[in-house]
């Protein structure tokens, strides 16, 4: 009897031995709750696209040049007063005497490859006299904006002028804003643009200084139009 009983308690499970096998249970799934929610996060990633975009972005080109020959030849760049283009004016510019007028053509154009059209100003003269006297206050200019091929003389006055209102002395050195002719680009762009032929109109006054000589020099602005 003795000897039954002790067999039964020994095969009989306690209250511990069910905890402990309860608590494996419950860490057996909660290890594979981990595991699922592993491979989730995994799936999700997978699913994951990913796109691109870009863009270059190419500044254009911009140049005026001069030249004192024609519209077709001779042009350079003139970027600075002490790299200005030499006008050839017409006799007797080196021998002036009162209320004489000479007459200078300068063609300029939209270099090759500029690729936006522009408008043009005068936007300064500066002048520099020599002693004796200060001729600069009594030589008087006007410039105009005529054909291409035109003839720069005394019938240049049916051009455009490009300085506003009747003829300045070159000792005036302010604003001189006028007219604005359109300088055309190239079509293609790698051609240069259609010549505007300006014509300079210089007077001598009533009050020049014999040998006085003065050196002037205009400032012109071509600006983009787009």
């Amino acid at each position: 009897m003795h000897a039954h009983d002790s067999a039964a308690e020994v095969a009989a499970p306690t209250t511990i031995d069910r905890r402990r096998s309860r608590s494996r249970k419950i860490r057996a799934v909660l290890a594979g709750g981990l595991v699922l929610g592993i491979g989730a996060a995994i799936t999700l990633a997978a699913w994951t696209d990913n796109e691109y975009a870009t863009g270059t972005f190419t500044a254009g080109t911009f140049n005026m040049q001069g030249s004192t020959t024609s519209a077709t030849a001779g042009f350079a760049d003139h970027t600075s007063s002490g790299g200005a283009a030499a006008l050839n004016f017409t006799a007797p510019f080196n021998n002036l005497s009162p209320g004489q007028v000479v007459y200078s053509p300068f063609w300029v154009r939209l270099a090759a490859n500029t690729t936006s059209a522009a408008t043009l100003d005068l936007v300064a003269v500066t002048s520099t006299d020599t002693a004796p006297g200060t001729n600069s206050a009594n030589l008087s200019y006007t410039v105009y904006a005529i054909g291409a091929t035109a003839a720069c003389d005394s019938t240049v006055t049916t051009g455009t002028p490009v300085v506003m209102g009747t003829a300045t002395t070159l000792a005036s050195n302010a604003n001189v804003a006028g007219a604005t002719p359109n300088l055309p680009n190239g079509s293609p762009v790698t051609a240069a643009g259609t010549a505007t032929q300006l014509c300079f109109v210089v007077t001598a006054g009533t009050g020049l200084t014999q040998g006085g000589a003065t050196t002037a020099v205009w400032q012109f602005t071509a600006t983009s139009t787009i």
